[in-house]
């Protein structure tokens, strides 16, 4: 028998909803709410494509050809992107979570990055899926267990859609006023205000988009909470929330995503890319101290 490449798969099962997060960068790989799919599948057979809903730390999206500095020391990452020389997606896109609880509605997943070249920084890790009657709620705690202080972003991954409905025809919306300009590299080169090709204010059909864009300058609710919604045709509407620590958005279309002709991920980041050279938004973890982060899903 041919080995999974995602890894263990982790079910969750509620009344009106289900989930599936997959060992291999605890990705979550299948979200249903009253029989609707609301993460696009993909085959079995395949390692985890187009990063679909990994966790993505100890940064999300990109370090041009690797490089940083951080408390005097040049660090060199490998990297993870030789088509454009970058290091992406962080140190455990494909890392083997352990599960630490698992219950019918609860799945707790925990790996360390371990020091190594380019991080000599020492991380524990944990994330966790809570299934909700509507949805889902994700929890992440990174906890510093070195000895010394160290750089830290994070970010997630996941894709989604509304089951039956062409994705094309989802209208996507999002409270971002300002926007990257990125290099041929991936990038960022400025920061700019949205405009008529970016702004996700007022909505937008996917089907007439070309999106890969990082947002900032997001609205929040009484709770620190941002918001962004797909919306279908007949009304029904995908929510993804992300807490206050989550500063940033990034809103990525793509025709690459096997068996899917257009597929859309909504990813929360609390960096955007290149942080660890530029320092934007980039958190310093103190030995000893956790960052805690959340977002979440809804269906209705």
């Amino acid at each position: 028998m041919t080995a999974d490449p995602t890894g263990q798969r982790f079910h969750l099962r509620g009344p009106r909803s289900s989930a599936e997060v997959t060992q291999v960068g605890a990705a979550l790989r299948a979200l249903t709410v009253d029989g609707v799919d609301l993460v696009p599948r993909y085959p079995d057979d395949l390692p985890t494509p187009a990063a679909s809903g990994v966790v993505l730390v100890p940064w999300p999206n990109r370090i041009r050809d690797g490089r940083y500095t951080f408390d005097g020391d040049d660090q060199q990452l490998a990297i993870s992107e030789p088509k454009f020389g970058n290091a992406s997606h962080g140190l455990l896109r494909f890392g083997v979570y352990q599960p630490i609880e698992h219950t019918d509605e609860r799945v707790v997943l925990g790996a360390d990055v371990v020091p190594q070249t380019g991080y000599p920084f020492h991380l524990r890790t944990r994330v966790t899926y809570t299934l909700e009657s509507d949805g889902l709620r994700v929890a992440h705690e990174i906890e510093n267990v070195g000895a010394r202080s160290a750089p830290v972003a994070l970010g997630v991954h996941p894709y989604f859609q509304i089951g039956g409905v062409a994705t094309e025809d989802l209208v996507v919306h999002s409270t971002g006023t300002t926007t990257l300009v990125v290099d041929e590299r991936n990038i960022p080169v400025d920061e700019v205000a949205v405009d008529d090709a970016t702004d996700l204010r007022g909505g937008r059909r996917l089907g007439d988009a070309s999106l890969d864009n990082g947002y900032r300058g997001l609205d929040r609710d009484a709770e620190g909470r941002a918001r962004h919604t797909l919306t279908a045709p007949d009304g029904r509407r995908l929510e993804l929330w992300q807490d206050e620590g989550f500063r940033w958005v990034q809103v990525f279309t793509t025709d690459r995503y096997p068996g899917h002709p257009l597929a859309v991920a909504i990813e929360p980041m609390t960096a955007p890319a290149n942080a660890f050279a530029t320092g934007t938004d980039l958190d310093t973890l103190q030995p000893g101290s956790v960052l805690a982060r959340e977002w979440g899903v809804r269906f209705s």
